[in-house]
């Protein structure tokens, strides 16, 4: 039987994503077949607004924040979850990442 797998999805600032990239995968993550540090990425602009209370690294309480960030996508399994994903908030500037995540079903034989 397969060990379950998910794809972990998450957003993160240009400054930042080689660091969260290489915490998640010396966490497990990214790992396909005989292959390893698997990702994909792609540059956007992502925007927050800081709330009272927050303690943010980009950006000024009650004003919107807009920022160059990468998507970055990668396979890890259920084994790495919480791992990586431990990984992820440890090496992440923001105090609320952006973190997807799902379940995938194994491909037909």
């Amino acid at each position: 039987m397969e060990e379950m797998t998910y794809k972990l999805c998450f957003y993160v600032p240009v400054s930042h994503v080689e660091q969260v990239k290489q915490a998640i995968f010396q966490a497990g993550a990214g790992h396909i077949g005989d292959y390893d540090c698997c990702a994909f990425q792609v540059l956007g602009h992502g925007q927050f607004r800081p709330l009272d209370g927050s303690q943010p690294f980009l950006g000024q309480q009650g004003e919107v924040e807009v920022v160059e960030e990468y998507r970055v996508e990668t396979i890890v399994t259920a084994a790495c979850l919480q791992a990586a994903i431990s990984a992820l908030r440890l090496a992440h500037p923001y105090e609320e990442p952006a973190i997807d995540l799902w379940k995938l079903e194994p491909l037909p034989a």
